[in-house]
C-alpha cells in the first residue's frame, strides 16, 4: 500500500520547474531550474539563493569533493562545472567523436570518472552512456541502455551501473568490468504504464525510481519487485516528479524535484541513503 501524501512536505518553494536534485559535501542542497539556474537550498530553513547558472537548460546534478557542481545542460549540450563563487566553465561536451545531444543525468564513481547519460530521442532508441575520466577526457561507454537513457545510479559496490530507460518504460544495469569498460547488461523491472526518470539507492540496496507519468515514486527491494511508494493524482505534492537525492549528515531525508512544479518536496522514510562518491578532482 502506498504511503500517504501526508508524510511529503515542501523543503523549498519558488523554484523555476526543477528537475535535478543533489546532496552536496558543503551540507546544503542543490537544484537545478529550466533557465539553467543553479539553487543552493538550506536544508534546515529552505532558504534558496541562487548561485550560478549553466546556460541554458538544467537537468541532473553531481557534486565533488571541493563543492563544485557539475551540471547536465541540454541546452548547451555539455557538463558544466559551476564553481563554488559561482562561476561556471565547460567541463566536458562528450566524446570527440560523438559528442553530447541531450546529457540528461551524472554520477561519479569512487576513481572520479563521471557516468553520463546521454537521452537521444524520444521513441529514438538511440541514447547511451558516456565515461569522463578526471581530466575530463569523455568515451562513449556503452550503448546497451538505449532506451532514452535517463537517471543513474551506481551500486554499493561499484560493480553495476543502473539505469533508467524512460521508453521503453524501464530499470536495467550494466556490469563494469575490473578494467572499467562495460559488461553484460540485463533489466531489472519493468514499470509498464510509466515514465520513470530518476533513481536513488538507500544503504539496504532497495531501490527509488521518480515517474515523470503519471505522478508517482516507487520502490524496489534488493531483488524484489517495484512497490508504489507514493502517487498523488492530483498533482498538488508530486507534480511530474523527476530526480531523487538523499539529503542530510544522515543521509536520511528523501528529496524529490518536480520538473512540472516549483518546490523540492521532502519525506523522511525511516531509511538512510546509499552514500555518493564525491571525489577530488584536478582543477
Amino acid at each position: 500500500m502506498a504511503e500517504p501524501l501526508s508524510r511529503l512536505s515542501a523543503l523549498a518553494s519558488g523554484l523555476d520547474h526543477p528537475e535535478g536534485v543533489a546532496w552536496a559535501p558543503d551540507g546544503n542542497v542543490y537544484a537545478t531550474g529550466e533557465a539553467g539556474q543553479v539553487y543552493r537550498i538550506g536544508l534546515a530553513d529552505g532558504s534558496r539563493t541562487q548561485v550560478g547558472s549553466s546556460g541554458g537548460y538544467g537537468l541532473g546534478i553531481a557534486a565533488d569533493a571541493e563543492n563544485n557542481l557539475y551540471v547536465c545542460d541540454m541546452g548547451v549540450k555539455a557538463v558544466v562545472r559551476i564553481r563554488p563563487d559561482g562561476g561556471a566553465d565547460t567541463y566536458s561536451r562528450g566524446a570527440a567523436e560523438e559528442p553530447l545531444t541531450v546529457p540528461n543525468f551524472p554520477v561519479f564513481d569512487a576513481a572520479g570518472n563521471l557516468y553520463v547519460s546521454n537521452s537521444g530521442g524520444w521513441t529514438a532508441h538511440n541514447g547511451h552512456i558516456q565515461r569522463i575520466d578526471t581530466k575530463g577526457h569523455a568515451t562513449v561507454w556503452s550503448r546497451q541502455a538505449a532506451g532514452f537513457t535517463n537517471g543513474l545510479a551506481l551500486s554499493a559496490d561499484g560493480r553495476f551501473l543502473y539505469v533508467v530507460e524512460s521508453t521503453p518504460p524501464l530499470i536495467s544495469r550494466i556490469a563494469i568490468t575490473p578494467d572499467g569498460g562495460a559488461g553484460a547488461y540485463d533489466v531489472v523491472a519493468e514499470l509498464p504504464g510509466t515514465v520513470p526518470d530518476g533513481i536513488a539507492f538507500d544503504n539496504q540496496g532497495t531501490l527509488y525510481v521518480a515517474c515523470y507519468a503519471p505522478d508517482r515514486i516507487y520502490r524496489i527491494p534488493s531483488g524484489g519487485k517495484p512497490e508504489v511508494l507514493f502517487d498523488d493524482w492530483t498533482r498538488m505534492s508530486l507534480n511530474a516528479p523527476t530526480n531523487l537525492a538523499f539529503a542530510g549528515p544522515d543521509l536520511d531525508r528523501l528529496l524529490v524535484a518536480s520538473l512540472g512544479g516549483y518546490s523540492l518536496m521532502s519525506a523522511n522514510l525511516g531509511v538512510r541513503g546509499m552514500p555518493l562518491h564525491y571525489p577530488r578532482l584536478e582543477a
